[in-house]
């Protein structure tokens, strides 16, 4: 049981950080993506804090010699830019854009009551599905 909080614990705290920093609203995510129109950079900004305590906290987990809770870390297996990378890639950019949702948001404004996600949350369940079975993809 105490696996499982530590795995919900974050995921609450992204939650709760995406809702107080507005990006769990599609027209947020629209306007940053609109250059010319109505552009919100507050996106970026919020990006930017992410990968900046990302960088910080992977240096500081990676120090470790396993993790905390048993077993080892995962290792980058396929460094190559490759078609099926940049085709996915383009997929999640296009959705992402498209809707104004990406997994993060989508699964927190579900979570919340929105229904306007459930569309786009059922896709993304259907398309991660779906690639697992075309490219016999690890559930992991």
């Amino acid at each position: 049981m105490s696996k499982l909080w530590f795995a919900f614990l974050p995921g609450l705290l992204f939650g709760i950080g995406l809702a107080l920093s507005g990006m769990t609203d599609p027209a947020k995510v629209v306007n940053f993506l609109d250059f010319t129109g109505t552009w919100d950079p507050s996106l970026a900004l919020v990006m930017g804090g992410a990968l900046v305590t990302f960088a910080i906290g992977r240096r500081l987990v990676l120090r470790r010699r396993a993790p905390i809770l048993g077993g080892s870390f995962p290792r980058a297996v396929n460094h190559r830019i490759d078609a099926r990378l940049v085709i996915g890639s383009a997929l999640f950019g296009a959705g992402w854009g498209l809707a104004g949702f990406c997994p993060g948001p989508a699964v927190a404004n579900l979570a919340a009551g929105h229904l306007e996600a459930l569309a786009f949350v059922a896709a993304m369940v259907v398309g991660m599905r779906g690639a697992q079975l075309v490219f016999g993809l690890d559930r992991a």
